[in-house]
């Protein structure tokens, strides 16, 4: 009996230590919410070049569990959730959904022109490099960035014949930016808010809209340029809508430093082919509308600056400035400085 006893003893205890590799490398799953659904450039790539990268560069240690299209967070409620970090480890931001959080944030609209591709990253980076201001206050929502992701230049939609942006003029534009909606105002455009999606397709249609000022793929994705044909864009009208991946703060506190390690080793892989990426798709979104009728015009570099000076958004800076100061922002004005230096340095 002792023998059978100590047989049985000796086969268990070979089971467990079977099982001690095959825990040591069980992975540890970090879950993803993002408002939009898996299918644009932007998500496509976190999803097929981002994640990815992210386990390779762990060996497997860490595994990314997406969920797109708003099923666990819409993008209003992405920095509350990720920052409390019990549905949701990681996840996309979107600072103009939540100004009275990140009030700096707003800053990167407030140009008309900017970067593109490989330069427009490099823009975000070095502001964050350079102006502690920015990912401390993402801390106080108790989330930490770690990667940049962006969308594609800013395009005029027009239901009408557009030679020049001055064709913009008394007519009904809408936009969902505070500064875009300056802008227009300023260069004589009638500004409109509205709920996006099939709303503003109808409002282009019926003449109630004149044109949108959107990002491209913003406006393709409704279809806005079946209702508005005529379409004026270049590379260098600034977006500056940023999407901020983050990573709730405890949860990049607990993880390995091998792993925090390795999540950045991942997106300096991502950033080396995120530009082309950009630019590419954006290409090929043109070549795919002029394919249709539309009518689309890349601006000349004179137009761009002219529409710099009609958009007067110095004057626009400077009453936001005045407006956070209000606020007890007091830190407005300098960090709208520094930011203004990195972009003149972009653009030049």
């Amino acid at each position: 009996m002792l023998f059978i006893y100590l047989i049985r003893k000796f086969l268990v205890m070979i089971f467990i230590t079977s099982l001690i590799p095959s825990m040591a490398l069980a992975a540890q799953i970090l879950t993803y919410t993002d408002h939009e659904p898996l299918g644009g450039m932007r998500t496509r790539f976190i999803n097929d070049v981002f994640f990815p990268a992210i386990e390779r560069e762990s060996n497997g240690r860490l595994k990314i569990e997406a969920h797109w299209g708003g099923e666990i967070a819409t993008g209003y409620k992405a920095l509350g959730v990720i920052g409390e970090g019990h549905s949701a480890d990681m996840g996309i931001v979107v600072p103009e959904y939540v100004s009275h959080a990140l009030p700096l944030h707003q800053i990167f609209k407030s140009f008309p022109i900017g970067p593109a591709g490989d330069k427009q990253i490099a823009f975000f980076r070095q502001v964050y490099s350079d102006i502690p201001d920015f990912p401390a206050e993402l801390q106080k929502e108790k989330v930490i960035n770690l990667f940049f992701a962006t969308g594609f230049p800013v395009a005029f939609l027009s239901s009408e014949p557009l030679n020049t942006l001055d064709d913009i003029n008394g007519g009904k534009w809408r936009s969902a930016s505070f500064w875009h909606q300056d802008f227009l105002r300023n260069a004589g455009a009638i500004p409109v808010t509205m709920p996006w999606g099939e709303g503003v397709y109808k409002a282009l249609k019926d003449g109630s809209l004149n044109g949108l000022m959107v990002n491209m793929d913003s406006g393709y994705d409704i279809n806005a340029h079946e209702a508005a044909p005529n379409v004026v864009v270049s590379r260098d009208l600034w977006l500056g809508h940023v999407y901020l991946l983050v990573i709730n703060e405890n949860t990049w506190n607990r993880l390995a430093k091998e792993d925090r390690e390795a999540i950045q080793r991942a997106a300096e892989s991502a950033y080396k082919t995120l530009g082309s990426v950009m630019d590419n798709s954006f290409n090929g979104m043109v070549a795919e509308m002029q394919k249709k009728g539309v009518k689309i015009r890349i601006l000349a570099s004179k137009e761009v600056w002219q529409w710099e000076a009609a958009s007067r958004y110095q004057d626009v800076q400077a009453s936001w400035v005045r407006e956070q100061e209000g606020k007890s922002i007091k830190n407005a004005g300098s960090v709208l400085e520094k930011v203004r230096s990195i972009m003149n340095d972009s653009t030049k």
